[in-house]
């Protein structure tokens, strides 16, 4: 049996990740900040699937929280075949409106954390031949979108360079680009949701299932929907000055994930 490491899997993606995974019959190891919640969420697991379910409370805007997370992917006597870094968050506001500790914190969560916790992932499976790493990042990442799309673009281009840097050992990197996603995510911001179109949004379970079949595929890049892969090659065609506009004034306001 085969184990996963989920980052943010208390709600959301990273919550129907552990749903989809628990039930393919991986372990799973819940990795978030509420330690209450992810016991609730282990026993539902274990007692629907059958599976072993682990806990691990940790926050990855800290140190201590990278360092904890560090710890349970090196340990050699219970390897971990699949990683998923869902962890995130959105900050609402325009630059210079939202505070530096707030902008830092996302850059910690979204670059270093990512960063970090991939590479020692990535190290055992390249020895063992075997493994794949999700990056959640977001279609945000195409588009002038102030810190967070800077940051999620990051995440796209480290998770491809590294992809093409370990072709051919056995080791699988996607970059997993969602768009609007019913979840905690904007409610936690304070972001408003009302007046986004409801073609825009995608259920996290079918977005789930589409990035495990693009993983399966070898994708080093999934935007898992046709209308959000046709937005995409829209935008590559747009003029940058006018994506700018468009994005701060829709994406600051409602906020992507």
């Amino acid at each position: 049996m085969t184990t996963a490491l989920i980052t943010g899997a208390t709600a959301g993606i990273g919550a129907a990740f552990a749903r989809r995974l628990a039930g393919d019959g991986h372990s799973v190891v819940l990795v978030a900040r509420d330690e209450k919640r992810l016991r609730e969420q282990a026993t539902e697991l274990h007692d629907r699937h059958g599976i072993e379910a682990e806990v691990l409370s940790a926050d990855l805007a800290t140190e201590e929280g990278i360092a904890a997370v560090e710890a349970r992917l090196t340990d050699p006597k219970h390897p971990v075949d699949l990683l998923v870094n869902n962890a995130g968050f959105g900050n609402k506001g325009e630059y210079l409106e939202v505070p530096m500790a707030d902008e830092l914190a996302m850059l910690k969560v979204h670059c270093e954390a990512v960063l970090r916790l991939t590479t020692a992932a990535v190290r055992g499976m390249r020895e063992r031949r075997r493994g794949a790493v999700v990056n959640v990042a977001s279609v945000a990442a195409f588009v002038p979108r102030g810190t967070y799309g800077a940051s999620k673009a990051w995440v796209v281009q480290f998770t491809q360079g590294a992809a093409r840097d370990l072709a051919g050992s056995g080791v699988r990197l996607m970059a997993l680009c969602p768009g609007f996603v019913r979840t905690e995510f904007h409610q936690r911001a304070g972001m408003g949701t009302d007046n986004i179109p409801g073609w825009m949004w995608l259920d996290a379970d079918n977005l789930v299932d589409a990035a495990m079949k693009d993983l399966a595929r070898g994708k080093s890049l999934s935007i898992p929907d046709p209308r959000y892969k046709a937005l995409m090659g829209a935008v590559k065609l747009a003029p940058r000055g006018l994506l700018g506009g468009l994005t701060s004034r829709t994406g600051r306001k409602y906020g992507p994930q």
